[in-house]
């Protein structure tokens, strides 16, 4: 056993005749931890693009809350009579009349009208 893990030691099995099978076996180990550090750095890169486009999107559902309560306070009859007053324009006193269309049953009544 001293004999084995000292030949390791000395790294005798890459200087034999059957080397190339063990050098293979280490190209293919080190191709493959590269493999795998590329691809946990890629994760990594999704995941922090994930974290800035959700703290984005909770930026802009904000503002639009904010500003859809700003539209709906604009919208409000109030605030408009408020603005109309500073540019002179007042509510009507009138009470709005309501106009009433009836059909016309004659079918060239519109040539008439323009003749």
């Amino acid at each position: 056993m001293k004999n084995g893990v000292y030949s390791l030691l000395k790294a005798r099995f890459l200087l034999n005749e059957d080397a190339v099978k063990n050098w293979r076996f280490i190209v293919f180990i080190i191709f493959l931890g590269i493999l795998m550090i590329a691809n946990t750095q890629r994760f990594e890169q999704k995941v922090f693009k994930i974290v800035a486009l959700t703290n984005k999107s909770k930026e802009l559902r904000s503002e639009f809350v904010d500003r859809r309560s700003e539209l709906m306070k604009l919208k409000m009859e109030s605030t408009v009579s408020e603005k109309m007053v500073e540019k002179g324009i007042f509510p009507s006193t009138i009470p709005p009349v309501k106009i009433k269309v009836r059909e016309v049953k004659e079918k060239n009544f519109f040539q008439k009208l323009w003749q």
